[in-house]
Parts: C-alpha cells; structure tokens; sequence
C-alpha cells in the first residue's frame, strides 16, 4: 500500500499571515487550487473565499489571449 503524503489541517483554524503569503505565492505561480488546499491544509471551498477576501486570482491566464 502507497504511503500517503502528510499534511498538516488547519480546517477552522484562523489564516495567519504565513498562509496569505503562501497563497499568494502560490496563486502567481497558477499552482491548481487543489493543490493549493492541500500545501495549506484547507479546503478547495476555504482556499476560493480566502482569496476572494484578499483580491487574489485563482484563474490562470488565457493562453489564447497572449500579448502581442
């Protein structure tokens, strides 16, 4: 049987300011929001409202609408 990863649950517990950096890192990075819970040990549902709260996008950019 595979060895499943650990991670540390923060469910319920307040957002510290090492978390909003996180997710901010993370989010530039167009790292997935599942992924993204799971770093942070949040839900997906938790991830998308604290985010929501800072301004922070979740979406990765259009790759059909490139700069020229």
């Amino acid at each position: 049987m595979p060895k499943l990863p650990y991670y540390h649950r923060n469910t319920g517990m307040l957002w510290t300011e090492r978390d909003d950096s996180t997710l901010r890192k993370l989010a530039a990075q167009d790292t997935p929001t599942p992924v993204i819970g799971v770093k942070l040990g949040r839900t997906v549902n938790a991830v998308y409202n604290r985010a929501s709260q800072l301004d922070i996008s979740l979406m990765p950019p259009n790759p059909h609408h490139k700069r020229k």
